[in-house]
């Protein structure tokens, strides 16, 4: 009876019940507070306040929350850098930098005003009480990419912000504690800036090294992702060895990796999914565990501590926020993104706060010790956080649904989207996991339909052994496919050759693109190239991507593309543009365009229309010259060669066997052979926007 009563004795002692109580709340608090209309972050918050030590007492603060707490703060972090695209970052690298010192001064001088005018604080405690109200935690970012508008020009110029805020402010506290201390010399100035100058070198040229290392080695996405997540608490723990704090090094650990890591990748979707479902809910319980509500009802120094705080860092960051907005005519959605995103306070508050309250400046002449930040600072800075992280969410949720029907009002307006229905033949195993690689990448999220992976069984050689064996590579396909949330319907077809299977499917299915493979280990006459390729180029006017991978795309250092003199002429022209911008982004890779000077030219125009970012490199050739662009290719590039069809407007007889010159000339090396599709204008949108209905 003893060790029942135990068992049920607050705090909860037991593991097992504690982490079952804690996947409830994950679990309920969401249902209960999006009937409420309140953001399921917020939700958590709440959820640690009832339920933690200063609650209803079931949970308590222990070192297990701690250490999941903070590595939810560190997985928020480096998800931020992850998946901020790079090219977007670059292109508003910029208004990142201003919004960062407008974000960072606005908040110092309102904060080192209330600190010595209206607080009579000291101008050390005034400084670090504004380096509190100047820096921000990234909390909401989770609702941005669950309203998918992480694409939007507010949240890169945000995120970028914030790492510039944040390193100021850390710096500013650490000048203060060091002349308070009396530290302060040419050697701690020596030291920081070298500590910094090492640790940046690492983190952003020889973990993103071994990393692709790593990747070319290891295909399994748990080995991968347990790599990284090692790779993102050594960076963080170096950054608290270089005098920073653990949140930077998650960021930079993100930066640093975002480009091995497609957004439309397994492991991509494995990171989301662990981080949203276990660590960052962990995170947002164990804030509001921290709040203790009769605080309040402590004295009114306290509530007016808390409200002085709240009131003037919220204020602070909107003005920051509306300046950026106005200096870049930006709209009222992205102002209020921006404020909402950078208004949370968490990690960096807490920090400093008790590193301020642990440093005494002087003894009373009752020998009570003097603190640079008093208790009622301390209480109140957890009271702003609280409230901080409530607007934070709150108005970031309005912002993304904002957005969110901005981008759906603007598709309906700039016509009608092609459906893309991908095809991936598949016989041989070894070139499985590269050809859904791709097929994954290029399947639009927002507009993304089921794949479909075919084998094809000959009526000649039908057995027990091949159909099993093509059970075994369609389950295979679907599980790829599912790892990254795409859906994949599985086609297992018996015809009379394998090209006659493809071509019937295309047809039956009104298959967009086709997306076949080519074994590196087979002879030219045993691979894919020959009367097969043929066929499929003959019966097949959608477009087709022929693919020959040594290594994981999201290690490819850069994209060449060689097109031929009137590519921009033909009618799939768009499509490839769109299919070379979608891979070049995913993969995070350079891209380097050889073509003439017209085609060039076209092709930049598309990627402007796409809205894509990236700024490709151009070589002018004057005629599709392969021997030179395949000398050049070095390991970690990726060659696509843009080819035509017979009877083609671009098509001249030097296409002619481009196909086997790169089979045997780059057989330890990657290249995508793309043949655009021979549709006229508009045919493939009127086919797919039929009623018919594809099963």
């Amino acid at each position: 009876m003893e060790q029942f009563s135990n068992l049920f004795s607050l705090p909860l002692t037991d593991p097992v019940l504690i982490f079952a109580l804690v996947l409830l709340l994950i679990l309920f608090s969401p249902l209960i507070f999006d009937r409420l209309h309140i953001p399921h972050i917020v939700g958590l918050i709440i959820a640690g306040i009832l339920f933690g030590p200063n609650g209803l007492g079931l949970l308590d603060n222990d070192s297990s929350f701690r250490l999941f707490g903070q590595v939810g703060i560190l997985y928020i972090m480096f998800i931020a850098g992850v998946d901020m695209d790079m090219n977007d970052f670059n292109h508003n690298r910029n208004k990142s930098i201003v919004f960062g010192l407008y974000t960072f001064l606005i908040p110092m001088t309102l904060g080192i005003i209330t600190g010595l005018f209206l607080l009579n604080f000291s101008v050390p405690s005034s400084i670090v009480l504004a380096s509190m109200f100047a820096s921000n935690t990234l909390l909401a970012y989770p609702i941005v990419t669950r309203y998918g508008v992480s694409d939007n020009r507010s949240v890169p110029i945000t995120v970028g912000g914030t790492m510039v805020s944040m390193l100021l402010s850390l710096l500013t506290l650490a000048v203060v504690l060091q002349v308070v201390n009396g530290d302060i010399s040419y050697f701690f100035w020596l030291k920081f800036i070298a500590s910094l100058t090492v640790y940046g070198l690492i983190v952003m040229f020889v973990f993103p090294a071994i990393t692709r290392w790593f990747f070319k080695h290891y295909a399994d996405n748990i080995l991968q992702y347990i790599f990284v997540m090692a790779i993102v608490l050594l960076s963080s723990f170096l950054a608290k060895v270089a005098g920073m704090e653990y949140i930077i090094g998650a960021f930079l650990a993100g930066i640093s990796l975002n480009r091995l890591i497609p957004k439309r990748s397994p492991l991509m979707n494995r990171i989301n999914f662990v981080g949203n479902a276990i660590f960052i809910p962990f995170f947002l319980i164990s804030v509001g565990m921290i709040v203790d509500i009769k605080m309040i009802f402590s004295g009114y120094v306290t509530i007016f501590m808390a409200l002085v705080m709240t009131i003037m860092a919220t204020i602070s960051k909107y003005i920051a926020a509306q300046a950026t907005r106005f200096t870049y005519r930006m709209n009222e959605a992205e102002g209020e993104m921006m404020f909402g995103l950078s208004n949370a306070k968490a990690a960096y508050s807490l920090a400093a706060v008790v590193l301020a309250y642990n440093t005494i400046t002087g003894f009373t002449e009752a020998g009570n010790p003097i603190r640079l930040l008093t208790e009622e600072v301390l209480n109140g800075t957890v009271i702003m956080i609280l409230c901080t992280c409530i607007v934070s969410s709150l108005v970031t949720e309005r912002a993304s649904k904002r957005l969110a029907a901005s981008n759906v009002s603007n598709d309906k307006t700039a016509g009608y989207r092609p459906e893309r229905r991908i095809l991936i033949p598949i016989s041989n195993p070894d070139t499985l996991e590269s050809l859904m690689a791709l097929a994954v990448i290029l399947n639009d999220s927002k507009y993304k339909q089921p794949m479909y992976a075919l084998n094809v069984v000959d009526y000649n050689s039908i057995d027990d052994k091949s159909s099993g064996d093509s059970d075994k590579l369609l389950e295979r396909a679907a599980y790829i496919g599912s790892a990254s949330d795409n859906k994949v319907k599985k086609i297992k077809r018996y015809d009379l050759n394998v090209a006659s299977g493809i071509t019937n499917v295309v047809r039956e299915k009104n298959i967009s693109e086709v997306v076949m493979g080519v074994s590196t280990k087979a002879t030219l006459a045993d691979t894919v190239f020959g009367s097969l390729t043929d066929k499929v180029l003959d019966e097949v006017n959608r477009m087709i991507y022929i693919l020959s991978s040594s290594q994981p795309l999201g290690t490819v250092h850069k994209i060449v593309v060689v097109a031929p003199n009137g590519a921009e002429k033909e009618s799939g022209f768009a499509k490839w543009c769109h299919g070379v911008l979608t891979i070049a982004s995913q993969s995070g890779a350079g891209l380097e365009i050889r073509s003439s000077k017209d085609t060039f030219d076209a092709i930049k125009k598309n990627f402007r229309k796409s809205k894509g970012n990236i700024t490709p490199d151009f070589i002018e050739s004057f005629g599709f010259s392969i021997q030179d662009t395949v000398q050049s290719i070095e390991e970690n590039d990726l060659l696509i060669a843009v080819l035509a069809r017979r009877h083609s407007l671009s098509y001249t007889p030097a296409l002619e066997n481009v196909l086997s010159y790169l089979l045997s000339n780059l057989k330890n090396k990657n290249f995508i052979v793309l043949f655009p599709e021979q549709f006229k204008e508009g045919e493939i949108d009127r086919i797919q926007n039929t009623n018919t209905k594809i099963i």
